[in-house]
């Protein structure tokens, strides 16, 4: 067997017709979009026509499409863009929206983090009951990156509308696993991030509903319609929008795909090892986001066994993978240090097969067994 990936939502393999797309314009089309000659003109045609597909996948304007450097920076920009003022998010956010509230908090901002109950859902009632006279901006997160679980933004999104304040949700993870139409959702601002879907790493965009004022985060040029400075990646730029096309054009048969490899991972593992548990919603998650609670485990000890037998997988967020403390998403659910410490995330792509499934489902019973024999908590 050779290696296996399953850690796609840290990151996914560039696909190749991506990197097809992407090729000219780091040699022959080379040329800056703001440039009048011919080169810079050709550049140009590839950023808009990029910008173009972007919109569509989500049923967007074009000028409401601004390229990014990643879902870290459109996070930073929704946010530290809105203006002083209340925010309130939730206690799962990805690292790049809670550290961005910590920097806001200590500078004038008041934060609001909601809890999710035991599944990593947020309750819309808890949104609206956190509303006061200053709020400024609602930033709830699609899907979350560890436990999968979709959170209710149509309804979140509708409270945010209903009381006139801008909601903004990180898609990064969701986006092309997911539907999105954000002329059918109450969504105002939301980021992507190129990576998670097979495109080039560096890439992402955010999306902002016209109307909505939001300052720029770097200033220097007026690239992006003056909303983002700095020479756009155009190589970048087209693969990420060449990803994104790719994904809504496969989206029903990878969806359909990785919702048969995520259940018979589950049930598998659920059905082969005792004391194993799902963390996130059974239902309402992601189509390839496994996240398995093994009890008597250390997290770490089981990663680095599969990982030579070959098989990636990873222990939480892969923004915060190199931290000993228990992730904030799992502390969020309610769960012991203990338990948060022996949990795993799988998480599929379209390229992964039954009988990679079968071959993990094969070598995990043995080795939690082993390693629960030395384990102290086990009591044995």
């Amino acid at each position: 067997m050779e290696r296996i990936y399953l850690d796609h939502a840290a990151t996914t393999a560039v696909d190749h017709e991506v990197v097809q797309a992407m090729m000219p314009y780091f040699t022959q089309a080379s040329g800056n979009a703001s440039s009048l000659h011919s080169f810079g003109r050709e550049a140009k045609h590839a950023l808009d026509s990029a910008r173009q597909t972007i919109a569509d996948a989500l049923n967007a304007q074009t000028d409401e499409i601004i390229f990014t450097s990643g879902g870290t920076e459109s996070n930073n920009f929704a946010l530290k863009g809105i203006g002083k003022g209340h925010i309130i998010t939730s206690s799962i956010e990805h690292p790049s929206i809670l550290k961005t509230c910590r920097y806001l908090n200590d500078h004038g901002c008041d934060v609001t983090y909601l809890p999710v109950d035991a599944d990593g859902m947020v309750d819309p009632g808890d949104v609206e009951s956190a509303i006061n006279s200053d709020t400024k901006l609602i930033s709830v997160m699609h899907a979350n990156n560890e436990i999968g679980t979709i959170q209710p933004v149509d309804e979140i999104g509708a409270i945010a509308r209903d009381n006139g304040i801008p909601f903004h949700t990180d898609a990064v993870q969701s986006f092309g696993k997911t539907e999105i139409d954000l002329q059918k959702m109450n969504i105002d601002i939301l980021s992507l991030s190129s990576h998670k879907i097979y495109g080039p790493k560096g890439i992402g965009a955010l999306y902002i509903r016209r109307g909505v004022k939001i300052d720029p985060l770097m200033h220097g040029g007026e690239h992006e319609k003056g909303r983002r400075a700095g020479t756009e990646n155009i190589p970048g730029i087209v693969g990420f929008a060449k990803a994104a096309s790719l994904a809504i054009e496969r989206f029903s048969s990878d969806r359909e795909h990785l919702i048969k490899l995520r259940d018979m991972l589950i049930d598998g593992a659920m059905n082969a090892i005792d004391d194993v548990f799902l963390n996130g919603h059974p239902v309402k998650r992601l189509p390839n986001n496994a996240n398995l609670r093994f009890k008597f485990v250390e997290g770490e000890s089981l990663l680095l066994h599969l990982d030579m037998k070959g098989v990636a997988v990873s222990t939480g967020s892969a923004c915060s993978s190199a931290s000993l403390e228990p992730s904030h998403v799992l502390l969020a659910l309610g769960l012991a240090p203990e338990d948060i410490h022996g949990s795993i995330r799988f998480t599929l792509g379209r390229e992964n097969t039954e009988e990679e499934i079968r071959y993990v489902l094969d070598v995990l019973p043995e080795m939690i067994d082993k390693l629960r024999a030395i384990s102290p908590l086990t009591g044995r």
